[in-house]
Formats: C-alpha cells, structure tokens, sequence
C-alpha cells in the first residue's frame, strides 16, 4: 500500500477521536486517537502546500513551503504552550531537530543505501545548512549556560534573553531564505527540479500546462481546512496528554523528545525517506536538514515569542541534557553528510545514535511523570 493511501485510511481517525472525545472513552484512547489523526492532516497539508507553491511560482511557493513546512509542530507547540505544558513545548523542539537529522536521515539513508550502493548530494548544501545548525545550537545553548554559569537570573530576564535570541534567530531564519530562494536559489535547484520534472512527465504534462490543471483555490480550502482540523485534534491531543502519558509510564521529557515529533513529522518522514529510496538524495536531505533548521530558527523562536505573549514561561533555559542530545545530533549529522555522500552504513549510525538518546531519554529520571 502506497502512503498516500495510507494516509487517506488515517483520516478515519478524525471522526473516531472527535467522538472519542465526546463520548468520554479515556484519556489514552483520545491520546492515540488524536495522534493518529494528525498524521494524515500534515502530510495533506505539505501536498496543499506543494501544489499552491506550483501556480503561485518559485518565490512566493518557496516562502509558503518554508511558512507551513513545519506547521503542524507549531501549532501543536501553541497549543500545549497556551494549556501552560511547557517542558512538553520545549522537549518537543529538541525531539523535532533531533528527529529530523538522525532518525529521518538515518532511514534515508539506509533505505536508500540499501537499494543503491552509494549516493550523493551537493556537499555545498549540506555545509550550508551545517553552519547555521550550528548557530542554532549555540544560541539555543547560551541562555541555559548562561543561567548555569551565574547564581541563577530571574524569569523575567531569562524571558528577556531568550526573546532577544529570538528575534536574532528569525532575523537569520529570513536571511536563509533569501540565501536559498534569491541569491543562490542555483544551489538548491537540482533535487527539487529533477523531482517536479519526472511528476510532470509521469502526468503528461508540459511545465506551461500545470497552472491550468491546479485548482489554487480547492487546494487553499484544503490547507485551511487541515490547519484547523490540526488546531481540533492538537486540542485533544494536549487534552489527554497528561493522563495518557501517566498511564503509559512515561515522562514529560521523553513524551517531548520521542512521542509527540514522530506524530507532528510523520509526514515528512514518508517523503524523505520515498525520495531517497528513488536515489534523490538532494531533495531527501533537504527534507529533513531543512525541517531541523527551521524548527530551530523559526518555530523555536516563534514559540517563545508566543510564550511572552500568552504569559507563560517560555523561554531557551532547556534541561542540559536535551542540550546534549541536540548537540551531539548535529554533530553526528554535519559529519556524516559533510562529503555529500551516503550508504546504508552511515544510515545506520545515524539510527544507531537516535536509538541511543531514544533509550536515555527514555530513562532519564530527572523529570517526574506527568499527572
């Protein structure tokens, strides 16, 4: 079965955890109900997204592509952040970046490597989206250094730091679009294309033809309709987080770390991976690098600028060992894909490292359950 009629089953997931909901059938039901609902909802929401950005043309369909590429973690973000689950929010951040570069390339690049021997990308992408995962880290990084460091700053101006960060990581986030989509849009051209040039052909289509057989407007009231139909479930979701995770055993940290990226990333996931295993590796790693970096300079941001807004908490004090995990995560990526090359060992070891900090997190006792 293909995923897009995997995805299409899912959407019976909808109605059964609205009524769920409704009907009182438990916290955990609700729970998983919900996040199986949401799976279906992104990745409708990323083809919406993909078939708008093909009428409206390359630049506005880029900065829409980079505006809703990540919308379902953000709005399950806002959503936890207004309920006031902030170690949720946080964790779920970390969860996102660390997701997306060990276990959306790791599969990648094992699946694919596993169907052809070697395959390569353009190394001057990946060193690209290396340094400014790095600035990520390092800004994500300060303010909690800067709190362990010291005797202790007080809330509001760790809220100020962190809002200050913020500004400087979106201000950054909007210059990689320039970067990407303006000045150097060369670079990042070849995946992308090579992709829309076999869909075409795959459809008959000539590129002039495409505009004519999009429906702009159906496909605005689908991602209109999907981001709402998000914001419900995210609803039920952080509802019956609480409970639910009690039940399960698990803790805040990890439920943030693991859980709730794979629910909000499925999507993605499946693409990623689809792409690699048609040996299109350029556009696989710009899949999952290019979520990480705007997790990191857009949704984290924009999470804590939210936070000051909504009066809660929010800022870039993490727990030092989500830290760790985000550090070493990029790390191991950067290495691993800086010879824009890859095979099913290197695949591995990005998995390998992922089942690592799974496990630990998994057994980090630092956070209580929640309830």
């Amino acid at each position: 079965m293909s995923a897009n009629k995997i995805f299409l089953v899912l959407l019976l997931f909808i109605p059964i955890s609205i009524a769920a909901h409704f009907l009182e059938w438990g916290p955990l039901s609700v729970f998983l109900l919900s996040a199986l609902a949401i799976v279906p909802l992104a990745a409708w929401m990323g083809t919406a997204t993909e078939e708008i950005a093909v009428v409206v043309g390359p630049s506005l369909g880029g900065l829409l592509n980079a505006t809703f590429g990540n919308a379902t973690e953000l709005i399950i973000g806002l959503v936890a952040l207004k309920a006031g689950v902030i170690d949720v929010v946080k964790a779920s951040i970390i969860g996102s970046i660390v997701s997306n570069l060990l276990l959306v390339m790791g599969l990648s690049m094992l699946l694919g490597g596993l169907r052809y021997k070697e395959q390569t990308f353009q190394p001057i992408v990946a060193r690209t989206n290396a340094s400014s995962m790095n600035l990520a880290v390092i800004a994500i990084l300060l303010p909690t250094a800067v709190d362990v460091t010291s005797n202790g700053i007080n809330e509001v101006t760790m809220q100020t730091l962190s809002s200050a960060v913020a500004v400087v990581l979106i201000l950054v986030y909007g210059l990689t679009l320039l970067f990407s989509m303006k000045t150097h849009t060369y670079l990042y051209d070849a995946g992308v294309a090579e992709e829309a040039n076999e869909e075409l052909a795959e459809a008959n289509l000539a590129p002039d033809e495409v505009e004519g057989k999009t429906n702009l407007w159906l496909w605005v009231g689908v991602l209109f309709v999907c981001t709402v139909m998000v914001a419900v479930e995210s609803e039920l979701l952080v509802d019956s987080l609480e409970e639910a995770t009690a039940r399960l055993g698990l803790t805040a940290l990890f439920t943030g770390v693991i859980l709730v990226p794979i629910i909000g990333n499925a999507a993605e996931h499946a693409t990623a991976v689809t792409v690699a295993m048609k040996n299109k590796m350029d556009l696989s790693v710009s899949v999952a690098v290019g979520s990480s970096l705007q997790i990191a300079l857009f949704v984290a941001p924009v999470l804590v600028l939210a936070g000051w807004a909504f009066g809660q908490p929010m800022d870039l004090d993490f727990n030092p060992f989500e830290l760790v995990a985000v550090a070493v995560s990029v790390l191991i990526a950067n290495s691993v894909s800086s010879d824009g090359r890859s095979d099913w060992l290197e695949g591995t070891l990005l998995l390998a490292a992922y089942t690592v900090l799974g496990l630990a997190f998994f057994f980090h006792p630092v956070i209580e359950s929640i309830g």
